[in-house]
């Protein structure tokens, strides 16, 4: 069916087949009797390399259990550009690691001034990475086809405007397939409880 497909590609666009998926845009691909296996972890060291942090302490949380950011409004500014620069590459890396998606969502809030106390915690997701960096996500050959969701939600537990931040997981079978979180809309809430 391969052969088949690639004769019929061929046909119509210009392309070649290379082999086996083994690496795609950051993406660590291993295909195995038992099943897919992911993980990004060449891209997190050239990610730590880049922003000088292969050498830091590795940590086991995302973020600290008391970490509470706010604007911070009195402390001291950083480097705009290198900001913008880690969260935009952590955004990237959120895409196959959901362990790290609510704390970078936290830190991009405040890409537009960030301060001391913002990259401190953008710091801590990097010494995190450096501790996980082996992480995979392993899709077994052998599952089932149930799809299951869940969800959550953290009230007011933004320091800034005091809104939600709502949670949820897909999984088909084992297999984590979707996953995102997302600051709730105030009339989205209202809407909701009016029509309980």
């Amino acid at each position: 069916m391969c052969e088949e497909f690639a004769s019929l590609m061929g046909s119509e666009f210009e392309m070649s087949m290379m082999g086996e998926l083994s690496f795609f845009l950051g993406l660590q691909v291993k295909q195995a009797s038992n099943g897919t296996s992911i993980c990004q972890e060449k891209y997190i060291k050239e990610f730590l390399e880049k922003f000088p942090m292969l050498d830091a302490k590795p940590i086991v949380t995302p973020m600290g259990t008391n970490s509470k950011l706010d604007a911070d409004d009195s402390g001291p500014m950083v480097h705009e550009t290198m900001y913008i620069g880690i969260i935009g590459s952590l955004m990237y890396l959120t895409t196959r690691r959901y362990d790290i998606m609510f704390s970078v969502g936290m830190c991009a809030r405040f890409q537009a001034c960030p301060k001391e106390s913002h990259l401190k915690a953008a710091k801590w997701i990097l010494r995190y990475l450096k501790k996980t960096e082996d992480l995979v996500l392993l899709y077994p050959l052998e599952d089932s086809f149930e799809l299951v969701g869940y969800a959550d939600a953290y009230y007011a537990g933004y320091q800034v405007d005091r809104k939600r931040t709502l949670g949820m997981a897909h999984f088909l079978g084992s297999s984590l397939i979707s996953w995102g979180t997302k600051k709730q809309i105030e009339w989205l809430f209202l809407q909701l409880k009016h029509n309980m």
